[in-house]
């Protein structure tokens, strides 16, 4: 099977300030779409992150982290400072945002155009940068899949019927959605999830991945409904778990052959087992990373390492 994915992701990098009582401040390279990007460049994709970064030392520890990763970092000039974010961890490792964030991206000339493009959170609905981002995106995906999280931060969103629609319209450009239970709940707080999905499916989307913690996941697809349980295992903290499901099943997906050129037809008739173990991948992948502290997702051994144990 073609694995190799080599994708594109647009979006933010934050640097997650760690606050913990009675402790020193950890700084931690973060932001969704970073994160996703450094994920999948672990699993041994060519992977490229536009982006933007200040020239501070959050900056700078956010680009020595994703070239140690492999991740080719491409920016578009800007000089402000590096997007931040306190984070604050409860007794059971869940984490809550308080955001210093500015998005801002203009458009950037390409060498070569690739063959999947991932999206999200920040970047996809806060403005000017959200305009340019959607633009790339429009542009990219006659000859790329889409995949997208809105990876919703109610703090940045707006009032919430603007941001449905910033939501929804990313939904239809795409060919796999992720979102969590708790995105969906904020964007319709008066839907099951369950619901949601199925009108995401219906919107555009061949694979829609819904993500409930410790209740495990589930995809729906032309193939029906797939579902998983969560892996069992001691959380240290949530920071980028769901980054790590996301390139854990984008990995897994390329392994199938359902992402790059050509491979739309082939993923909108994808057959449940394949999802299914698409939903294993991802679901090994965020196990991995909520046992270690900050957006840690693991490599391929370590993935084949979760997967054989489970």
């Amino acid at each position: 099977m073609h694995d190799r994915l080599d994708p594109l992701v647009i979006g933010e990098c934050v640097a997650d300030i760690v606050r913990l009582p009675g402790e020193a401040n950890r700084v931690h390279p973060g932001g969704s779409p970073a994160n996703v990007a450094y994920g999948l460049s672990r699993l041994g994709h060519d992977t490229t992150l536009l982006t933007q970064l200040g020239p501070d030392g959050h900056g700078r520890l956010i680009r020595d982290h994703l070239a140690a990763a492999g991740v080719e970092v491409r920016t578009d000039g800007a000089t402000g400072p590096t997007p931040s974010a306190a984070v604050t961890l409860d007794g059971h490792g869940h984490a809550a945002y308080a955001f210093e964030i500015r998005w801002s991206l203009e458009p950037v000339v390409l060498e070569r155009a690739p063959g999947h493009v991932h999206t999200g959170s920040i970047a996809a609905v806060v403005e000017p940068g959200a305009a340019t981002v959607l633009a790339a995106v429009e542009s990219l995906r006659s000859g790329a899949t889409v995949s997208y999280d809105p990876n919703v931060r109610p703090e940045l969103m707006g009032e919430r019927s603007g941001a449905v629609a910033r939501v929804e319209r990313c939904v239809a450009l795409s060919d796999v959605v992720k979102a969590s239970d708790e995105d969906l709940r904020w964007l319709y707080p008066d839907e099951e999830p369950q619901r949601v999905a199925e009108r995401w499916l219906a919107a555009g989307p061949a694979l829609v991945l819904v993500t409930g913690g410790a209740a495990g996941a589930f995809a729906l697809s032309s193939g029906g409904r797939a579902a998983v349980e969560a892996l069992p295992v001691t959380v240290a903290d949530t920071v980028g778990a769901g980054d790590a499901f996301m390139s854990g099943a984008l990995h897994a997906l390329a392994a199938h052959r359902l992402l790059g050129p050509g491979a739309r037809d082939r993923l909108r008739a994808v057959d449940r087992d394949a999802v299914t173990d698409v939903l294993r991948h991802a679901a090994a992948s965020a196990a991995v990373t909520v046992s270690r502290a900050g957006a840690a997702p693991p490599g391929a051994d370590e993935l084949r390492q979760a997967l054989a144990r489970n």
